[in-house]
């Protein structure tokens, strides 16, 4: 590994540390009244909802592939991977901040339109991530894959390790988990952001919630595309010294 790959491996390991560390109490308290409101929502409600959402994010997925120039970056170094990375995280985050600021001025009808529309931008930034790092979304493994990546950045600390598993030893797993648990997803997800999407509908403080709520959520979601992709970049470079032996 050369110098800067060696510093990356480091902030990797940083990632991974921070990604583990156990939750506040808050927010351990938090997840377990929502499990337990969960449980009172009756199995047809969870359905309709597990499907919108399912069919909210394929829909997205299948424009945002459309949209989105295939490997146009296979030939960069790690560092020029990063440096782009970097870009469309800052430009996504801020596209995320003034959609936020908007939906959150316009009251709890507007607020509610914010839900699909954050993850329009999420989704559409996840391809846009994959095409960075030389990832070929036409392939539905690929795009399976950012489903993982989503679930890594938006999931509760027991799920968390779960989903780290499946990233960390794709190749390995990618077969067994090409269906997904579309319930389990749909529920982490709205869990995560529940707190911060509530405030977001409050009058008077919605606009600047939204706009530092969504911000944030993206650079989450930044962070966890950039550290699985450059962990992919480290298998594949000691896959291919076996290789080479």
């Amino acid at each position: 590994m050369n110098n800067y790959e060696e510093q990356v491996y480091i902030e990797v390991g940083e990632w991974k540390r921070k990604l583990f560390k156990r939750s506040t109490l808050f927010n351990r308290m938090s997840k377990k009244a929502q499990n337990k409101m969960n449980n009172f929502i009756p199995a047809k409600i969870h359905d309709v909802i597990t499907d919108s959402i399912k069919q909210m994010i394929t829909a997205t997925l299948a424009g945002s592939n459309k949209l989105t120039k295939k490997n146009q970056h296979v030939n960069l170094s790690l560092m020029d991977k990063d440096q782009l990375m970097n870009k469309k995280i800052d430009i996504y985050r801020k596209t995320a901040g003034i959609e936020g600021a908007g939906t959150g001025a316009g009251g709890i009808l507007w607020g509610l339109a914010d839900f699909p529309l954050l993850l329009s931008i999420k989704m559409k930034f996840l391809m846009e991530a994959a095409s960075v790092y030389g990832y070929d979304t036409d392939q539905y493994e690929e795009r399976v894959f950012l489903l993982y990546i989503f679930q890594l950045a938006y999931s509760s600390e027991e799920k968390r390790k779960e989903i780290y598993n499946i990233v960390d030893n794709w190749e390995e797993w990618k077969s067994e988990v090409l269906e997904l648990d579309w319930k389990e997803l749909q529920q982490e997800y709205r869990d995560f952001i529940d707190f911060v999407k509530m405030l977001q509908l409050v009058p008077g403080i919605g606009a600047a919630v939204g706009a530092y709520a969504n911000y944030n959520l993206i650079d989450q979601l930044g962070e966890a595309a950039k550290n699985v992709y450059r962990i992919r970049y480290f298998k594949k470079l000691s896959s291919d010294k076996i290789e080479d032996l």
